[in-house]
């Protein structure tokens, strides 16, 4: 069972964007279900807008136990939100990927979600391991391989990264 939390719009492609049958096959699935869904000619940069997202929110949240809403609505947690989700935006542009959406258009589209909490908070609050990695250590990793300097996004990495040896250590 899914239970849908925000949006209804669900793109779909292939890496090569090619539009194939079994792309439109599975986008025409999801819009029987109720779903926005299309097939894109480039899904990378379809992931980086959601990664864009992520890679902020997911971290702050769960160092100041904050919901989106008090993040957003917070201006120097937006501010940080704002300079780490421009960071991976010029990762992006270093990839040679279009990112069509800015900065101040993705945090508009958070404010919308509300008091949301993230898949990172909701698992330091439950005691699981936390997905440092893939949700913002991958991008790190990605930046420094373009030589993009990502200040914001490297220090709240490393603090978070302290956070989960700390737990894990138990001190």
């Amino acid at each position: 069972v899914v239970r849908l939390v925000e949006g209804d719009r669900f793109p779909l492609g292939e890496l090569d964007g090619e539009r194939t049958p079994r792309a439109r096959q599975i986008a025409e699935l999801f819009t029987g279900a109720g779903f926005k869904s299309r097939v894109v000619a480039d899904i990378r940069a379809q992931i980086w807008i959601k990664a864009l997202g992520n890679v902020a929110m997911n971290p702050i949240s769960t160092l100041t136990r904050a919901a989106l809403d008090e993040i957003t609505g917070f201006e120097p947690t937006r501010g940080l939100a704002a300079q780490m989700m421009g960071e991976a935006s010029a990762v992006a542009d270093e990839l040679g990927l279009r990112v069509r959406m800015s900065v101040e258009k993705r945090l508009a589209g958070i404010d919308e979600v509300g008091a949301h909490k993230t898949s990172m908070l909701q698992d330091l609050e439950a005691g699981r391991p936390l997905e440092i990695e893939p949700i913002i250590g991958s991008v790190v990793e990605i930046g420094r391989l373009t030589g993009t300097a990502m200040p914001a996004t490297e220090a709240v990495y490393a603090l978070l990264s302290l956070l989960e040896r700390h737990r894990a250590t138990g001190h």
